[in-house]
């Protein structure tokens, strides 16, 4: 099946931790350039597009001839955006399927969005991806997001929690003996689920966790689970992007 997919990276100008992050240098490439890049090396997505709310990004993506569309500043979430991107892009009549893709995800492999797409076959609404957990400090930490995945390879529950738990155990082995997941913020929506999806009022256990995707499996929503090829390297803080210049610096 040759399915259309649209791949939309949100890009907010604001961070509460790390300011016009992706607006950062490194080697003449901002942060978001280098997201792009990268989505360009995909089999998989049919374009590639910037949605954002800020002019100075607007510019910034014009400047390295990239595709960027101007969406409104009172988006709470990722998601939001890409509807109304969507929406700017010909709704559901031009595309079958959305991937959501992370702006600040400058290493993202190209390899883990086209294995992402590779499940979608008109019936899945949405799917994401994850990587297994190799350190227990990730696995303890609350700003690793963890999920839980059934035998259908849906995601059952994500949580800043360490789940599942090993009742006989100490937590201290518990990565001996199970596979930990860590849930990748990359996701691929339906066209017409991701219309569905701002529709919902926050649930009560994204209101907990602070987990945008525990709205949509509370309302019933199905979420495909893929296991990414690597783990990627997000940036969140100044400490984050001093460590990606080391990395890159090295090669």
């Amino acid at each position: 099946m040759s399915l259309k997919i649209l791949g939309i990276i949100p890009a907010r100008y604001s961070s509460s931790r790390f300011p016009a992050k992706l607006l950062k240098t490194i080697h003449g490439k901002s942060i978001l350039q280098m997201v792009y890049e990268q989505c360009e090396k995909t089999q998989s997505l049919s374009k590639i597009v910037v949605a954002t709310d800020h002019e100075a990004i607007f510019e910034h993506v014009e400047g390295f001839h990239g595709e960027v569309v101007m969406t409104s500043t009172k988006h709470e979430s990722g998601t939001d955006r890409c509807a109304e991107a969507l929406k700017l892009f010909g709704g559901n009549s031009s595309y079958d399927y959305v991937v959501n893709i992370q702006g600040d995800e400058p290493l993202i492999d190209p390899n883990t969005i086209d294995g992402l797409c590779s499940i979608l076959d008109d019936k899945i609404e949405i799917a994401s991806a994850c990587f297994p957990i190799g350190k227990m400090e990730d696995l303890l930490s609350p700003n690793v997001v963890k999920v839980v995945i059934g035998e259908k390879k849906q995601a059952l529950y994500f949580s800043r929690s360490p789940i599942p738990h090993i009742r006989d155990q100490k937590i201290d082995q518990w990565l001996e003996h199970n596979v930990f997941y860590k849930h990748l913020g990359i996701y691929a929506y339906r066209v017409d689920i991701l219309e569905k999806l701002g529709k919902y009022p926050m649930a009560k256990l994204e209101s907990q966790e602070k987990l945008e995707q525990l709205r949509w499996l509370s309302n019933g929503f199905k979420i495909n689970m893929v296991e990414a090829t690597s783990e990627g390297f997000g940036i969140d803080t100044e400490q984050d992007f001093e460590r990606l210049k080391q990395f890159l610096d090295k090669k």
